[in-house]
């Protein structure tokens, strides 16, 4: 006995109580548990994402227009900034130097928030954008963009390089562009159309061009949202309407779903410590769901 409460009292040095470590520790992986409360966001709720030091944002907490701050232990939220002139984000990016990118797809803007400042800033505006949807950016800080036109359920790509404010049209004749993610390597970049139910991928060069368009993975039903790959090239695509998280292997193959308490999840995130939980944004509930995975994601 006197042994055990020694134990307890060295756990409990840790900083978390035995139960919470336990349920970490043995927690079973692809279990779907709620971080949130629902309707804590709008239901343009998107863009999960860690900064460096680990905390949690998604953006349009309470309401459009605005990224908030999450507790990862209690699902607690606060606005961490309110973007100006009516713009939307609709995910959320860190580039080597940690600030913050938001596609705005308003004001067909690139915003970039000063972490420290809180200052919000036009990083690229283009009126050939239609509505810049999701990022994805390199080791470079080289940035890739998903442009949807909704109305006509067409697409873009973009290239945004760093200290350049003209963006690069990189593929102009595709369907509805939504989710877009690089392999681990940088040597593979997916995007999704989520009216045709595709996911193509391209060969990206040094330069950032890509090239040899393929066709990845395609689905009879249901859409895409956003995307991300772990640390093993694996892909993890939102079935938005179908309610799972699609994996497939670097081959297209699909590996499993894991199934969501809603239906509409937008996007997703790896995050923790060790990477191995994924963070899901749900526009039906509007809250976060989240769930454990045995390989951590690309970042980690």
């Amino acid at each position: 006995m006197r042994k055990y409460i020694c134990l307890l009292a060295m756990m409990a040095g840790y900083g978390l109580p035995l139960m919470a470590q336990q349920k970490n520790t043995h927690r079973p992986v692809y279990e779907t548990r709620d971080l949130t409360a629902e309707n804590m966001f709008s239901v343009n709720i998107e863009g999960p994402n860690f900064d460096k030091a680990g905390n949690f944002y998604v953006v349009n907490f309470q309401q459009d227009g605005t990224i908030g701050k999450i507790n990862t232990k209690t699902g607690a939220g606060e606005i961490f900034v309110t973007l100006p002139d009516s713009s939307i984000a609709n995910g959320i990016h860190f580039n080597s130097k940690g600030t913050m990118f938001l596609p705005d797809f308003i004001r067909h803007n690139v915003l970039t928030i000063d972490m420290k400042t809180k200052k919000v800033g036009v990083y690229v505006h283009s009126d050939q954008f239609n509505q810049p949807n999701d990022l994805c950016i390199n080791s470079k800080d080289q940035i890739f963009v998903s442009d949807p036109k909704w109305a006509s359920n067409t697409g873009q790509i973009w290239r945004i390089d760093p200290g350049n404010h003209t963006p690069i049209l990189l593929e102009g004749n595709m369907g509805t562009t939504n989710g877009i993610e690089l392999s681990p390597d940088e040597k593979t970049l997916y995007v999704n159309e989520s009216v045709q139910r595709k996911i193509w991928k391209y060969k990206v060069d040094k330069a950032g061009n890509i090239s040899r368009k393929t066709l990845f993975a395609t689905f009879p039903d249901f859409g895409f949202d956003g995307m991300k790959c772990d640390k093993v090239g694996n892909l993890y695509v939102a079935r938005w309407g179908k309610g799972v998280i699609a994996v497939l292997s670097p081959k297209g193959k699909l590996i499993q779903e894991v199934p969501l308490k809603g239906k509409q999840c937008s996007n997703l995130v790896f995050g923790d410590k060790d990477g191995k939980t994924v963070y899901v944004t749900l526009q039906d509930r509007k809250c976060v769901e989240t769930f454990r995975v045995t390989i951590p994601g690309k970042r980690f």
